[in-house]
């Protein structure tokens, strides 16, 4: 069992409760929260140091889903997630919600997939959705409709703990975030069991692995991983971007 204190959800271990105050997210190991799970299985690949920079080669290839595009490709912030994590989760009502549209046109914001079906059997369907609606062009619509419904699908009810492991319902529901968002839902039924969609999630899944990532959500600025090992403030979030904007 691995020893960490930081905000997201690991393959493999024990369980965290996340403990949120007016702007800092700090995390304590418990029982109530989203399940920490230490990644397994890749214990002989080669990570990347603290301070190496992954290539953008591997964080954002071409085909990569955006919230947020800059002209000039200056600054570019990568999240690795998975959209059953109760992390995740916090993550975005808390923090990254609002800074997608601080930063809207400043920064490139990229979204990859990383499900870890392990804990959480409605992520890789979630990615699988994420990707069919990306596929007609309406990534973020998705992206948003996932996330601002995730009580409705991703637990069995609002205020449970357990995630859902119902995917039946969860697929039911997905088709219907499909249609309120004007996607072609026939196209969108063929494309969320494509062999091509398949081979997107995973190859999300191996570039997370070649960058180091190891639990949810992971980010990275200018391909240098973002470190919460001691907790994240909006402060100290949108401090670095701004740094590098002003760079």
């Amino acid at each position: 069992m691995p020893k960490s204190s930081n905000p997201v959800t690991k393959r493999g271990g024990a369980s965290i409760n996340l403990v949120l105050t007016v702007i800092v997210l700090v995390v304590a190991v418990g029982v109530i929260g989203g399940v920490l799970y230490a990644k397994g299985g890749n214990g002989n690949q080669q990570q990347p140091g603290p301070d190496q920079t992954v290539p953008a080669a591997v964080l954002n290839p071409p085909d990569a889903n955006t919230l947020s595009k800059s002209p000039d490709g200056k600054v570019v912030l990568t999240e690795f997630m998975d959209y059953q994590c109760p992390s995740c989760q916090q993550f975005y009502q808390q923090l990254t919600k609002e800074m997608e549209q601080k930063y809207q046109g400043r920064i490139t914001y990229v979204v990859r997939n990383y499900p870890l079906a392990q804990a959480h059997p409605l992520a890789e369907p979630a990615a699988r959705a994420a990707e069919a609606a990306a596929a007609q062009g309406k990534f973020a619509e998705m992206y948003h409709q996932l996330n601002e419904n995730w009580s409705k699908w991703a637990v069995d009810s609002p205020g449970a703990q357990e995630p859902s492991s119902n995917v039946q319902r969860a697929q039911q529901m997905f088709a219907g975030y499909a249609q309120q968002i004007g996607l072609d839902v026939n196209k969108y039924q063929q494309d969320v069991s494509s062999p091509a969609i398949d081979a997107k999630v995973k190859k999300d899944m191996a570039d997370g692995d070649k960058a180091g990532v190891s639990g949810t959500p992971t980010f990275f600025l200018n391909g240098k991983k973002l470190d919460f090992s001691s907790g994240v403030s909006k402060q100290s979030f949108y401090g670095q971007i701004d740094q590098a904007l002003a760079k």
